[in-house]
């Protein structure tokens, strides 16, 4: 027999002979089961999951029973019984009481009916605000820069924009020092604090500002070279319209307060007041050119003013005649209060006819207007003001319908009469300087006071000893040199001070709602006093 072929010999396979041997055949595939897989469905277990199920039950209550807690004590049985009973009334005896009280009851009701102990009482439904707090706390940080501080401030006739000057009232070289008038608009949208609407440069310290009483764009500032300006605040480019220049009827001293006058011959022009520590009072008048022309004028003479033994001999003659404050009555047109240098409050008629004595120089002659002198200060006066109550008080005796403030730098607030030379009342309010007083335009019995320590707010309905509410004007004991009410917006009273800021405080309920019978009460009050 043949040996077998031999598997390397290639013609073994791939020759004729082999063909043969070898061909293409389908075999049934080979199926292998997997025991991980069958294990694992018999445990349940699912393949997104590397953890067991967990079971879970319902368990809406921790225990077995519910009891209602809605109580912290449980009510008697007997409680509920007594509150279902319907109440007994002893009808008998109401009926006998009623009868005995009868004559009694009807007496007091028609007491009631004749008594007038609510007459003229108003009940006020709206809320009462108790508190006093600073709505605007404004600045101009350049004249901040300079140390400069606030000397007056005024509100505009619509009560919506408020003004300040800037200078300087302590020691400093005033008359080479740039001062500014500043205007808010404190209803303008997007009110910036520490900037201004509208700034006007002034080469001289502005010591007085006076808005007109219905222009609301115009007023008028005295300066310390003795000048008075009147600035248009609707003109942005140039708003200086009047001026009175330097002449020989300009004061020679600084100008410290300005005051708009109606112009009883041309009813659409107003004439402007001024007055100065030179001691005179002058009244100007419009001119076409921009000029503001003399039309008349006052002098506070030596002769008209007691010597006070409270002040220096050789000082006298000089500081007796100087003008700081003047307020007109408001019972009569022709009647004002002026505080001098001197530590007096003199009461002034516009209607004089003496002259003062002649000094040089002057286009009109100047008259001497003092007429009564009340008890002094123990130093200057720097602010005097009439009871504004004119209408109200003319209805009243002469003891309160002719009422002033006035105060200084003895730190004390005098209440007079003007017709006696006592004051009503004299209160010691602070230790240093005060620099400004006012009466309230709605209460008769509230007025403020600038001093050396902050505002302070009195209510004579209340207590004639010390303020109602002392007000901070910085964190500091920082003078306050002048205030003023809003006539337009009784609740708002500004108040400038030594650090160049102005705060706008808004007043509570309590200072600007008047009370029932007060104007009753303010004559009981002088009266009493008086007596």
């Amino acid at each position: 027999p043949r040996p077998p072929p031999d598997p390397r010999d290639h013609r073994a396979l791939s020759g004729p002979s082999g063909a043969g041997m070898f061909s293409d055949r389908t075999a049934p595939g080979a199926d292998v089961q997997s025991l991980w897989r069958s294990a694992r469905s018999a445990r349940c277990e699912a393949k997104t999951c590397q953890t067991g199920k967990i079971s879970t039950a319902e368990a809406a209550a921790q225990s077995h029973t519910a009891r209602d807690a809605a109580v912290q004590t449980e009510q008697s049985k007997d409680a509920v019984q007594d509150f279902q009973q319907e109440v007994q009334v002893d009808y008998t005896g109401l009926l006998s009481f009623l009868q005995r009280v009868e004559d009694a009851v009807i007496k007091e009701l028609n007491k009631n009916w004749k008594s007038h102990a609510f007459d003229g009482f108003e009940v006020n439904w709206t809320d009462q605000d108790e508190t006093v707090s600073c709505l605007h706390t404004l600045s101009y940080p350049e004249a901040q820069n300079q140390n400069l501080q606030v000397t007056s401030v005024s509100w505009n006739a619509t009560g919506s924009v408020i003004a300040c000057s800037y200078g300087r009232l302590d020691n400093g070289d005033w008359s080479t020092e740039k001062s500014y008038v500043c205007t808010w608009n404190l209803d303008r949208r997007g009110l910036n604090p520490q900037h201004p609407d509208l700034v006007v440069d002034v080469p001289s310290s502005v010591m007085c500002l006076a808005f007109h009483p219905s222009q609301p764009s115009l007023i008028a500032g005295g300066l310390f070279s003795g000048e008075l300006v009147v600035w248009d605040t609707s003109r942005t480019e140039d708003p200086v319209i009047w001026r009175t220049g330097m002449t020989d009827d300009t004061h020679t001293d600084p100008v410290y307060q300005v005051n708009w006058l109606p112009d009883t011959k041309h009813r659409n022009h107003a004439r402007l007041l001024s007055v100065a520590t030179d001691g005179k009072i002058l009244v100007w008048r419009e001119e076409r050119d921009g000029r503001l022309a003399l039309a008349e004028g006052f002098a506070i003479v030596a002769q008209q003013v007691p010597r006070s033994t409270r002040l220096k001999k050789a000082a006298w003659g000089e500081a007796a005649v100087g003008v700081t404050s003047l307020s007109f009555s408001h019972f009569d047109a022709d009647v004002f209060v002026v505080g001098v240098e001197g530590g007096y409050s003199l009461r002034c008629s516009a209607l004089a006819q003496a002259a003062a004595l002649p000094r040089p120089g002057g286009s009109v002659p100047l008259r001497a207007p003092a007429e009564f002198a009340f008890s002094p200060h123990a130093g200057p006066v720097y602010s005097v003001s009439c009871s504004p109550f004119h209408r109200q008080l003319f209805l009243l005796p002469p003891s309160s319908r002719n009422l002033f403030l006035s105060c200084g730098t003895d730190g004390q607030v005098h209440l007079h009469s003007m017709l006696q030379t006592q004051p009503l009342f004299a209160l010691q309010l602070s230790k240093k300087y005060l620099f400004c007083v006012c009466w309230s335009p709605v209460r008769p019995l509230v007025f403020a006071a600038a001093s050396g320590e902050g505002v302070h707010l009195f209510d004579l309905a209340r207590s004639k000893q010390k303020p109602t509410v002392s007000l901070k004007q910085s964190m500091s004991d920082c003078p306050v040199y002048c205030l003023e009410f809003n006539t337009k917006h009784t609740r708002l009273l500004a108040a400038g001070d030594a650090a160049g800021t102005v705060k706008v405080w808004q007043l509570s309920s309590d200072f600007t709602e008047q009370g029932p019978r007060e104007m009753s009460h303010l004559e009981q009050l002088a009266s009493e006093i008086m007596d």
